[in-house]
């Protein structure tokens, strides 16, 4: 890319001649003017004498933005087009954190039409999607999860619980009303405490464990209209599925929480 930068002030003292170096400015001017917005690969900036140097700074990012060097297929893709002081790393970040207002409507729109693409297959019953933190974890378990929708808020943990004497070991999730009822810390018959083996956030293990399932994780805001209610009425955590499963009724059996588990709280 090349970058030419005119100082006329200079370029006109320099000259013998003062009429003629500025009739070659003028020319020139003109010939970089005809460059803009053309997709050139020329990039061009002239500046006249005491010019601002954000505005000529400004018109140089705008005609980068139309030049023919940036492949044409990023061209519907380009969100926003920001100013940055620095190069590097450093440029990069500010661009991020300049552009924030318009990455995140590229990221409700997203979500809206993924909420809005599960909806619909409840709507139609056509068994393919999963919801709820029992039916998701055991779509997962089994392979059959192709894309899980996570709220990125999700207040379930996941807790790894083994018997003192038998040495079995079982996984519960709870939420924060669940963890605070030591009943899903003992063994119902014998009375005593399992030993804690693991524990941390679901959707965190979620992050660390996810591609051994072969599945993709989307993260849901509450945000949005169509987030929040798939936050509030789905449990925050679901998915489509690759094929047809037969969920059986967990709920009343040793699945999420024991076996005193209430399905009004397994959704948070």
């Amino acid at each position: 890319m090349a970058t030419t930068v005119i100082d006329a002030t200079s370029i006109a003292q320099q000259g013998d001649d003062r009429h003629i170096e500025v009739w070659k400015i003028k020319r020139l001017i003109q010939k970089l003017d005809n460059c803009r917005g053309n997709g050139t690969s020329f990039v061009s900036l002239y500046i006249p004498p005491k010019e601002n140097m954000n505005l000529a700074t400004g018109r140089l990012t705008q005609e980068l933005s139309q030049t023919e060097m940036l492949d044409k297929r990023l061209h519907p893709v380009i969100c926003a087009v920001v100013d940055v002081s620095y190069g590097g790393e450093n440029g990069l970040s500010e661009a991020i954190t300049l552009a924030a207002d318009a990455l995140t409507n590229v990221k409700f729109v997203a979500e809206k039409k993924l909420v809005s693409k599960f909806f619909e297959e409840i709507a139609m019953d056509t068994g393919m999607v999963v919801f709820g933190v029992e039916d998701t974890m055991k779509a997962l378990e089994i392979g059959a999860l192709q894309n899980m929708m996570l709220f990125e808020e999700l207040e379930v943990t996941r807790y790894v619980l083994k018997h003192p004497t038998k040495g079995d070991s079982k996984t519960v999730f709870l939420n924060p009303t669940q963890e605070k009822n030591t009943k899903f810390f003992k063994d119902q018959e014998s009375g005593l405490d399992f030993d804690v083996i693991d524990q941390q956030p679901l959707a965190e293990w979620l992050c660390h464990n996810y591609h051994s399932f072969g599945c993709q994780i989307d993260f849901i805001t509450d945000k949005s209209q169509e987030g929040f209610q798939f936050v509030k009425g789905f449990g925050g955590i679901g998915g489509f599925l690759r094929y047809k499963i037969e969920l059986e009724d967990h709920h009343l059996g040793d699945g999420v929480g024991g076996d005193d588990f209430d399905a009004d709280t397994d959704f948070i």
